[in-house]
């Protein structure tokens, strides 16, 4: 069989979009002698479609898409995923030939944790379906039914299903690669199958999905993986003899099936599967180390957060710090230098080193640059509110007054220009409040927010890595806000090896101070940053969205409550 993963980046609500390149790519199959062609979860849809959902509108769309979509099957299986509407509403895969839907086979365990709320919208799906197609027997299943050992993948191959396909969108986060291939291998050797994973790629809104595409022989043994963070077209040449010869050895496999009488059989109206005179090449592409998958989930996510919302240029604050220049290189690589503007605001405060380091970068990068002073404007903010303060020494209201006007400047040009603030937070920051509110977190869209400060730092090695486009200096002054004579981030908060250490362990790990105090953490570092953590959630309710790359990002993924009182 010649079955054909078209790895794609499907745009949340745009149907015809997504349907029209899906018709295209079926009809470029055809030509190409593919037998199957396979598509991601909610391919027609894009995911996740949220409470659009809801709307009996947006199903109608995906009904008559998907019956438009079988129409173009003469003389080839396809399949696509989408949502319908039944007894329940269904998170599906349609399984398309002849020019007729064949049959759709239903999402059974529904993810509910972290960034998922399946739970909310779609109904549990029951039964077990394979197709029987000349001499291959197919099981289908979406995402998460793949993550169960005793999931419906194995109650397929115990039904005869000798070509599995998993159908997903399994989001992007750190260190989460090497699980799902170590998961996947387990599964087809378990189910002596072959085993075909097709995940989405592309972002949505926070979400980035990483592609990663694969296939697993009947003995776990990776055959083919298609690119990471693009778009790919993965095509092979499958025999089924592998399988066969697994069942035939393996005593387990002659036992007998006890649920055969709960299978629906769905025969493939289609002629007989044609063997291929030319073979295709199994290809693996590598998979990027922890940085390099890193810097390319920011990159995608910042390409598709801009390109699907219709922005145009991006603006950035630079202020010679670590945070706004790696931001900087980020959105050249996502979207040219020519639509990235850097402003350089400097205070009376700001220091010329600053300046030197901020005019560098910008023209490390050959972008935009432009400076606007904010001297004058805090000066005339002070004579304004000076008698309303009534006297009392400067404190953190001058300094968060500095951030306000910046913000506020950017804010000016976005709606003047057109451009979308991008913000230079990092996790770190957003974590312990570290940030001013309608300051440095005023933007349409933070690129660093799960991204922790010792992160970045090596991030910024990592872009550097051929030539300098961090000047080095960035990377060895101290970090600063520079929002005060002399001001070190360490002024206010835990060297960020320690902070880092303690947010991983808070944030991530649901530990408490005491089980890190227990692992060698300063007791009193870890006290004040739990602290900080839990009286700033007010602050991240109103920052803007962001990338989420690691295991628990702020926002949609961890939900804290802002009043509240547990300690």
């Amino acid at each position: 069989m010649r079955i054909r993963l078209m790895q794609m980046n499907s745009v949340v609500g745009d149907v015809r979009g997504n349907l029209e390149r899906m018709i295209a790519a079926v009809k470029a199959a055809r030509e190409d002698g593919v037998n199957a062609l396979v598509f991601p979860e909610m391919s027609l849809a894009g995911y996740p479609p949220e409470d659009l959902l809801f709307r009996p509108s947006f199903l109608d769309a995906l009904s008559d898409a998907q019956k438009e979509l079988a129409r173009h099957t003469q003389d080839i299986l396809v399949v696509a995923g989408y949502a319908y509407e039944g007894t329940g509403l269904y998170n599906a895969a349609a399984v398309m030939a002849d020019t007729r839907t064949v049959a759709r086979v239903q999402k059974q365990h529904l993810p509910n944790y972290g960034v998922f709320d399946e739970a909310r919208y779609f109904t549990p799906g029951e039964g077990t379906t394979v197709l029987k197609w000349d001499q291959w027997t197919l099981g289908i299943s979406i995402c998460e039914d793949l993550w169960y050992p005793d999931g419906p993948y194995l109650r397929q191959a115990r039904s005869g299903a000798n070509l599995l396909i998993n159908i997903s969108a399994s989001p992007f986060s750190r260190g989460k690669s090497q699980l799902r291939q170590e998961m996947m291998a387990t599964r087809a050797d378990d189910a002596a199958a072959y085993l075909v994973w097709n995940n989405l790629v592309g972002a949505q809104d926070e979400l980035v999905f990483d592609g990663e595409s694969v296939i697993f022989s009947p003995d776990g043994r990776l055959l083919a993986r298609a690119k990471a963070f693009s778009e790919d077209v993965l095509t092979v040449d499958l025999d089924r003899t592998p399988s066969q010869h697994r069942r035939w050895i393996d005593p387990r496999w002659r036992l007998g099936n006890s649920e055969s009488a709960a299978v629906t059989v769905v025969e493939v109206p289609l002629s007989a599967v044609t063997d291929q005179s030319s073979k295709n090449a199994f290809r693996v592409e590598p998979l990027p180390d922890t940085v390099e998958s890193l810097y390319q989930a920011l990159v995608l996510g910042l390409r598709d957060y801009v390109e699907k919302n219709g922005f145009g240029d991006v603006v950035i604050g630079l202020s010679g710090g670590i945070d706004s220049a790696l931001t900087a290189v980020i959105a050249v690589d996502a979207l040219g230098a020519d639509r990235v503007h850097g402003v350089f605001m400097p205070s009376v405060i700001t220091s010329n080193t600053s300046f030197q380091d901020a005019k560098q970068l910008a023209d490390n990068l050959r972008i935009d640059w432009r400076e606007i002073p904010i001297k004058t404007v805090m000066s005339s903010f002070m004579r304004e509110l000076g008698p309303h303060f009534d006297g009392r020494p400067v404190d953190l209201a001058e300094e968060n007054l500095q951030a306000r006007i910046r913000g506020t400047l950017l804010m000016a040009l976005s709606n003047k220009l057109g451009w979308l603030v991008l913000t230079t937070g990092n996790k770190s920051e957003m974590a312990t409040g570290y940030s001013t509110l309608y300051g440095d977190m005023a933007g349409g869209f933070a690129v660093l927010k799960d991204v922790l400060k010792t992160e970045v730092f090596r991030l910024a090695r990592y872009v550097n890595r051929d030539r300098e486009r961090i000047p080095q200096n960035v990377l060895v002054k101290p970090p600063s806000a520079e929002l005060r004579p002399d001001q070190k981030d360490e002024d206010s908060l835990p060297p960020y090896d320690i902070l880092d250490q303690i947010l991983k362990g808070y944030i991530e790990d649901d530990m408490t101070p005491e089980e890190m105090v227990r692992m060698g953490l300063d007791g009193e570092a870890v006290r004040l940053t739990v602290r900080l953590v839990n009286r700033n959630e007010y602050k991240r309710r109103q920052a803007p969205i962001g990338i989420k790359v690691t295991p628990r990002a702020f926002g949609r993924d961890r939900r804290m409550p802002i009043t509240g009182r547990f300690s």
